[in-house]
């Protein structure tokens, strides 16, 4: 931990994890192992995250926020954690959650409204703005944010041939696509 980075009492740190410059990690949060919060990160109370998971400068995670395994959050992206916020009236209490599953990546600047889960190994572009359901494997760009095509667990744009088969490049891992969903062949 960075001598300018504060912890809160209360909080689970997983060992292997790395705090960095000026953030601030409050009473009630859960962080796993070989984590990685970069500088000027805020961890709201309550908010769990699991192993592996890398949060780049700027970013802030509210109360309501589960991140699984191995997820990569974006330089300066953003959560939200109500609906209709007001400064003049107190919501505590009424945060939507909104979870996001084991290795997904959400890009720098992206937005994601309270609310709406995203799906493993979904892959959120840069500056998209999510305001509904991602489905797991989904890539979605754009504000509202679209699915424009699906990801492999590596990061690799899939490509179906007719019978809905993929193989990732990098992996040489098959890909199943039937009914609109993508599941991972063993």
């Amino acid at each position: 931990m960075h001598p300018s980075a504060i912890v809160d009492a209360n909080c689970e740190i997983g060992e292997g994890t790395k705090i960095w410059h000026f953030s601030h990690i409050m009473s009630g949060s859960t962080i796993g192992k070989n984590c990685n919060i970069g500088q000027n990160v805020v961890v709201s109370p309550e908010v769990i995250l699991g192993r592996n998971v890398k949060v780049q400068n700027n970013v802030s995670i509210y109360t309501g926020v589960t991140c699984e395994d191995d997820v990569f959050l974006g330089p300066s992206m953003v959560f939200t954690n109500v609906i209709n916020p007001r400064s003049g009236v107190n919501r505590r209490g009424q945060y939507t959650k909104t979870k996001v599953g084991k290795g997904v990546t959400i890009g720098a600047n992206a937005t994601i409204v309270c609310g709406h889960d995203i799906g493993e190994y979904a892959f959120i572009g840069a500056g998209s703005v999510v305001t509904k359901y991602v489905k797991p494997y989904a890539l979605v760009i754009g504000n509202p944010a679209r699915q424009t095509g699906w990801m492999s667990e590596f990061g690799h744009k899939l490509s179906f041939n007719s019978e809905g088969i993929a193989i990732c490049p990098e992996s040489n891992e098959k890909y199943k696509l039937e009914n609109g969903t993508v599941t991972k062949l063993e």
